[in-house]
C-alpha cells in the first residue's frame, strides 16, 4: 500500500501536466473507440453474413435487373434450400435528402432467407395479409419516431406510380428487430408483388436473388451451377456468396481497413511520443528522490516496478476515459445516422483490444524510465543533483 501511495503521489505532484498528458491519452482512445466502431458498423454485413447464403446478380452490373423467371430455375438447382428476390427502390422519405433504405421482396421467403429478422408473430402475420403496407426496421423507425399503425409516404427516385407521381402511401403493419445487436435494422420491406402492380414500368424484372444452400460445402458448386445455366443468355449472372458480395461492395469506397489502420496508427503514434516523453522528463527530475530511496533501503527492482505502475496507471487513466467519451459519441451518432449506417456497437472485442493497448502503452512509454531508476548510482545521483 506504501507503494501505491508513492506511485500516487508521484502521478499527481504536477496535476497540470497530469491533466494534459491523461487528455492526449484520452484523444488517442476515443478516436480508437470510435474508429473501430464505425469500421465494424461497416463490415458488419461481412460479418453477420451467413456461411450459405448466396446472392446472384447480373454479370455486367449489379444495378442491371434480371428476368423473374430466374427465381424458379435457381430454386430446380440441386443444393438450392430456399430463395428469394429483392428490388431496390430508391426510396426517399418527404424530401430526396432524406434517402431510407428501401426493398421490394417476396415476402415470406425473404424472411425464410434471412432468419435473423426477429418479428412479433401477430406483426408478422398482419404484414404478410396487407401488400400495401410496409415493414420497418427498429432503427429506423426509432429515428424517425414511427410506430406500428402509422401510414407513412414514400416517395422513389427510380420508379413512378401508375397513378401519376412518384409517391406510395403505406401502412406500417411490423418493426423487426435483429437476433443479434449487430444485425442490420435500418431500411424497410414491402411486397414485390404489390410493386409490380403499382409501378408503371419495370414488368416482371427483379434486381437480384438471394439463395441459401442445403451447406456451406455446396456453396462453390452451387455458385458455378447457376452461373452455367444462365450462361449465353440475354442476362448472364455472377453468383458469390454473401461475405464476398459484401465486401466487395463495402471495398468500392475504398479500402476502410487501411484508411482506419493509418488514422489510429497516428493517434498512438503521436501519443506515445507524448507520453514517453513526459515519463522521461518526470523520472529525470526526480533523480535524488529516488537515490534517497534506494539510500532508504528500497530496492532497484521495486522501484523500477513503481515506475512500471505509474507508467500503467497514466494509460489506464487517460484510456478508459476516453472509451467512456467514445461510447457517448457512439451513442449520438447511432441515433442521428441510422439512415446511413447500420448499427453502431462498441462491443466487447474493440473493449478488449483498447484495454490490451493501454497496457502495451504504458509498458512501452515506462520501460526506458523504469530502466533508468534501475541502474540509476546513488552517489552519481546525488552528485548530479
Amino acid at each position: 500500500m506504501k507503494d501505491l501511495y508513492l506511485v500516487y503521489k508521484n502521478l499527481t505532484r504536477k496535476k497540470m501536466r497530469l491533466f494534459l498528458t491523461t487528455f492526449a491519452i484520452f484523444i488517442a482512445f476515443l478516436i480508437f473507440g470510435a474508429i473501430m466502431t464505425l469500421r465494424g458498423a461497416l463490415n458488419s454485413g461481412v460479418e453477420m453474413s451467413a456461411d450459405n447464403r448466396l446472392v446472384v446478380v447480373h454479370k455486367t452490373n449489379f444495378t442491371n435487373p434480371l428476368p423473374y423467371s430466374y427465381v424458379n430455375k435457381t430454386q430446380a438447382i440441386e443444393g438450392v434450400k430456399q430463395v428469394t428476390h429483392a428490388n431496390w427502390f430508391g426510396g426517399y422519405y418527404q424530401e430526396p435528402a432524406n434517402q431510407v433504405v428501401t426493398f421490394a421482396v417476396e415476402p415470406e421467403s425473404y424472411l425464410a432467407v434471412y432468419p435473423e429478422l426477429v418479428i412479433e408473430p401477430e406483426q408478422r402475420k398482419a404484414w404478410l395479409n396487407n401488400q400495401a403496407s410496409i415493414l420497418v426496421g427498429e432503427r429506423i423507425a426509432l429515428a424517425n419516431g414511427w410506430k406500428v399503425g402509422d401510414r407513412i409516404p414514400l416517395s422513389s427516385n427510380i420508379f413512378s406510380h401508375k397513378e401519376g407521381g412518384q409517391t406510395w402511401d403505406f401502412v406500417i403493419e411490423g418493426i423487426f428487430r435483429g437476433a443479434e445487436q449487430k444485425t442490420d435494422t435500418s431500411y424497410l420491406l414491402f411486397h414485390y408483388k404489390y410493386f409490380k402492380e403499382t409501378q408503371s414500368w419495370g414488368g416482371d424484372s427483379i434486381g437480384w436473388l438471394i439463395l441459401t444452400t442445403e451447406d456451406a460445402a455446396m456453396n462453390e458448386s452451387v455458385a458455378k451451377a447457376i452461373d452455367n445455366n444462365f450462361a449465353n443468355s440475354n442476362a448472364e449472372t455472377d453468383t458469390s456468396t454473401e461475405q464476398a458480395f459484401n465486401k466487395a461492395f463495402i471495398e468500392q469506397i475504398g479500402n476502410i481497413g487501411l484508411i482506419i489502420f493509418g488514422v489510429v496508427f497516428m493517434a498512438f503514434f503521436t501519443i506515445l511520443i507524448v507520453v514517453g516523453n513526459t515519463m522521461v522528463l518526470a523520472i529525470r527530475e526526480r533523480t535524488a528522490e529516488i537515490a534517497v530511496l534506494k539510500t532508504l533501503g528500497f530496492a532497484s527492482i521495486r522501484i523500477f516496478k513503481m515506475v512500471l505502475i505509474e507508467s500503467c496507471l497514466l494509460a489506464f487513466l487517460g484510456g478508459l476515459l476516453g472509451l467512456g467519451g467514445a461510447y457517448l459519441l457512439i451513442q449520438g451518432a447511432s441515433e442521428n445516422l441510422a439512415r446511413f449506417l447500420p448499427n453502431l456497437v462498441l462491443d466487447q472485442n474493440i473493449l478488449l483490444q483498447a484495454l490490451g493497448y493501454m497496457l502495451l502503452l504504458g509498458l512501452i512509454t515506462g520501460i526506458a524510465p523504469a530502466i533508468s531508476a534501475l541502474k540509476l548510482n546513488i552517489i552519481t545521483a546525488f552528485n548530479r543533483g
